[in-house]
This record gives structure tokens, C-alpha cells and sequence, in this order.
């Protein structure tokens, strides 16, 4: 019998991976939780993240292995009134969490989504397994959890500790989101996806996520106050959304808990902005690490300046993003590389022509209206909320 996958965040940038990846290589059904005022709605939220990876003709076939699942995921039950309920944990097969919130300003949005969410999905799952059984609950979660570190390559079984202060809050929700997993699914399989900094597609240059590209504005700065030897821990989306469909379908995964990361493939500060400058055939510019404390202290005054400008909003996603650049620590890849098969692109293969393609566009992808739907195209099942 075809399975039901559960999902959240099918939407999102990684989801949408995983979504394409699911119905390109594999059978299974989707039940995909979105946040919709009814099925045209819910078609051209899922169109937008799609249409990245399919043109509207396989879009509309797509559709006819998900079943949308109309809710919210941090109101009670998951927004589904009975028979949504009912439905979902009558079919589901395996439960995939991958929505959350990346606010790491905001403490509220993310004890919310990545708290009360996860909370809610967990008690999902608990019905499901109590009614039918549950082959496998799978998070996606993050190498943030490691908290404050510095100079350090860490396996999954290094990088929770309790003690160690995070850097922000959605590390620290994050965290604890794979602690209650644990401990309100003991009887449950699980699998803990782990990834680092997401960046790019390494198949083409287009993106839908464009904040961590900004990070590339770096190599155009004359002097970069980082270590020329510190590491960045980045990894390619098509690679990371490949990773979770094949681990989370597998009937035996080796581990209950993967990074998805470049691992001590990591390229150093200075071998991917001398990259990005010979690409577009600029001075590399002069990496000091000296002078590291001096510009957080420029970052700092920078973000108290009013009104919007370029540097301004640099400083404002280096202030959140800066600890994780300087930080020097990267994250073991060898059991998902082990069992996807293959490793992840290095940044420098495709970060030129990514960059290039970010700034041709504005920093905004160029979305397509959904066209309409051809007659002879099947329609999928929806539970309503």
C-alpha cells in the first residue's frame, strides 16, 4: 500500500525540495499542512515554491499525489476541525516536520512556531501512532543547536549540551524541539535532520532565499574582518532536500539523527571570497582577523542608525548572522553522505554564478502567476480545517 506522508512546510524553500523530490523519485502520497483560505489559495501558495523546480504542466500532475490539509500549525489540533482529524490520523503513514520559524530576532515568533508547532505536530503523531501506528516521525532541525562554539568539527552525538549558551532564540527553540520529540515519542522512530547554512542550488543559479546570499556582499568589501582560515559550514538546498526525502522513506536508516552540511569540506572565508571576486573579475579583497572585534563593535552602532539603506540592512543580517560566520565551526556530514550515496557541492563550485543571478534580479525572485488549470488535469484530495 502507497504510504501518507504528513508534511509541514512543504511550502518553504527546503519543503519545496523535498516535496519535488518525493513526487520526481518516489510513490507516496502528501498530506501537506498549509495555511489557506480554501484549495486556489493553497494551489498558489504551493505553486510559488515549486515553480522553482517545475513548470506549470507538472505542476498541475503533481497535485494529484497531495492532499491538502487546510490548518495552522500553532492552533489547537493543528486548526482541523473533526473530520480533518479524523482523516489525517486514519492515513497517515509517517509524519515529516520541516516548518519553523528562521526569526532569530524574534523570541515570540519562534517559541510559536518552533515550540507550540512542534508541540502540536508531536500530538498529531501520538494520535496517529495510538490509532494505527506510525512508521516514523522525522524533524527537520538545525546545526544551531551546538550553541556557542568556536574552532571545533562536531558529529551528532557532540553537539547537544545543556549547559553551553545558544546565540539566539531559534537556535535555542530548536533545541528543545528535538528534546520533546524524544521524550513525548520514545516508542516512535525518529529522525533528526540536521542542517547547516543552506545556500543556493547547485544545479542553477536561481533561488527563492535570498538572506544568506547577502552574506556574499562580503567579497566586495576591501578588507574583511574575519579569520582567513575560519570556516563556512554551507550546503547546497538541492542536496539537503534530496537527503531528507531518501532518509525519511528509508526503511533502515543506519542513525536517528543526520547534519545535513558541508561537513570538513567546508570552504574557509577566504577561499570563497577570492571565488566570488575572480567570478566577477574584481580585487580579492585583504582578510584580517585583527580586525574581527573592532567591526562588531561597527556592527553594533550600525543597527542603532535610523532609516533603510544598503548598509544598513548589511548591518542589520550581519548582526544576526556574524556569530555563525566567525565561529570557525563546522559539522561531520559522513552518515548522510554514507547513506544519500554522495556529498554536497562545495560553495565555491556554484557561489559566483548564484551570486550574479541575486543581484541581476534585485534580490527578489521573479514569481509566476499559476496558469489555469488544464481540463483533462486530475484534482487532488483536500481535508478541510
Amino acid at each position: 500500500m502507497t504510504e501518507t506522508v504528513f508534511m509541514t512546510g512543504g511550502t518553504g524553500f527546503i519543503g519545496s525540495y523535498v516535496v519535488n523530490h518525493l513526487i520526481r523519485e518516489r510513490d507516496e502520497r502528501i498530506a501537506l499542512l498549509v495555511r489557506a483560505k480554501g484549495r486556489q489559495d493553497a494551489e498558489r501558495k504551493l505553486w510559488r515554491g515549486l515553480q522553482l523546480h517545475m513548470d506549470a504542466e507538472r505542476f498541475w500532475d503533481a497535485l494529484s499525489r497531495i492532499d491538502f490539509v487546510y490548518g495552522d500549525l500553532t492552533a489547537s489540533r493543528l486548526g482541523m476541525d473533526d473530520a480533518g482529524w479524523d482523516r489525517v490520523t486514519r492515513t497517515a503513514g509517517s509524519i515529516l516536520h520541516i516548518a519553523a520559524s528562521l526569526n532569530r530576532k524574534s523570541a515570540k515568533d519562534c517559541l510559536n512556531v518552533n515550540l507550540r508547532g512542534t508541540l502540536g505536530v508531536v500530538k498529531l503523531a501520538q494520535a496517529v501512532a495510538a490509532r494505527n501506528g506510525l512508521r516514523r516521525f522525522s524533524e527537520v532541525s538545525t546545526t544551531a543547536i551546538a550553541g556557542r562554539r568556536a574552532h571545533e568539527t562536531l558529529g551528532e552525538d557532540e553537539m547537544i549540551e545543556w549547559d553551553r549558551s545558544d546565540y539566539d532564540p531559534y537556535a535555542r527553540t530548536k533545541k528543545f524541539g528535538e528534546h520533546m520529540v524524544r521524550e513525548l515519542l520514545p516508542d516512535v522512530s525518529h529522525l533528526f535532520f540536521r542542517p547547516s547554512s543552506v545556500l543556493g542550488d547547485s544545479r542553477r543559479p536561481a533561488t527563492t532565499q535570498f538572506d544568506m546570499t547577502r552574506m556574499c556582499m562580503l567579497s566586495e568589501l576591501p578588507v574583511i574582518p574575519i579569520s582567513p582560515a575560519a570556516r563556512l559550514d554551507v550546503v547546497n538546498a538541492d542536496w539537503v532536500g534530496k537527503a531528507i526525502a531518501i532518509l525519511h522513506t528509508k526503511d533502515r536508516p543506519a542513525h536517528d539523527t543526520y547534519n545535513l552540511s558541508s561537513g570538513v569540506a567546508s570552504k574557509t572565508v577566504t577561499e570563497i571570497t577570492h571565488t566570488l571576486a575572480r567570478f566577477e573579475g574584481k580585487r580579492p579583497p585583504v582578510i584580517r582577523g585583527d580586525l574581527e572585534k573592532p567591526f562588531e563593535r561597527l556592527i553594533e552602532l550600525a543597527n542603532t542608525v535610523p532609516g533603510k539603506n544598503a548598509f544598513t540592512l548589511l548591518a542589520s543580517l550581519l548582526q544576526v548572522f556574524w556569530p555563525y560566520l566567525t565561529f570557525d565551526t563546522v559539522f561531520r556530514n559522513d552518515r548522510a553522505v554514507a547513506e544519500v550515496g554522495e556529498a554536497p557541492v562545495a560553495f565555491t563550485e556554484y557561489c559566483g554564478p548564484l551570486y550574479r543571478w541575486v543581484k541581476s534580479v534585485g534580490w527578489k525572485y521573479p514569481y509566476r502567476e499559476l496558469p489555469e488549470r488544464p481540463v483533462s488535469a486530475a484534482v487532488s484530495g483536500e481535508v478541510r480545517a
